[in-house]
């Protein structure tokens, strides 16, 4: 049976209405594919603290979470299955830089197509075009 992995990822907006996107770098996973930034829950660690980490972590800024579940997608991969939770954030302090991605954009949702998605994040781009 396939491990099942939680992960959180960041829905960043900024003032003007673009979505931030991060490109995974070459020594990634899943190389040169877009995604919402985040990572995987640590043990006995609530969705929220562990996104608000994830992003410090990888980013270097701290967000807000909106607290409640934007897009909740399970995709099944060669090796495993992921369960990816999607929340949306705005940035409190600090400003995002790619600390462990190649490259970071901000996007209007009707673009947001145009980039190569991971799989699982796909969903949560649908969602969000269609939301305005």
């Amino acid at each position: 049976m396939k491990k099942q992995v939680k992960v959180v990822a960041a829905i960043i907006e900024n003032e003007e209405g673009e979505i931030l996107c991060a490109l995974r770098s070459p020594e990634m996973s899943m190389p040169n594919m877009w995604e919402f930034p985040g990572g995987k829950l640590e043990e006995n660690e609530d969705i929220f603290t562990a996104l608000e980490r994830e992003i410090d972590e990888e980013l270097g800024c701290r967000i807000k979470t909106s607290k409640e579940i934007f897009n909740n997608t399970i995709h099944e991969y060669d090796t495993f299955i992921i369960n990816l939770l999607s929340i949306k954030c705005s940035v409190i302090s600090g400003n995002p830089t790619p600390c462990e991605h190649s490259k970071l954009i901000w996007l209007r949702r009707e673009n947001l197509e145009s980039l190569k998605w991971g799989p699982a994040d796909i969903p949560a781009v649908n969602d969000l075009r269609m939301e305005k």
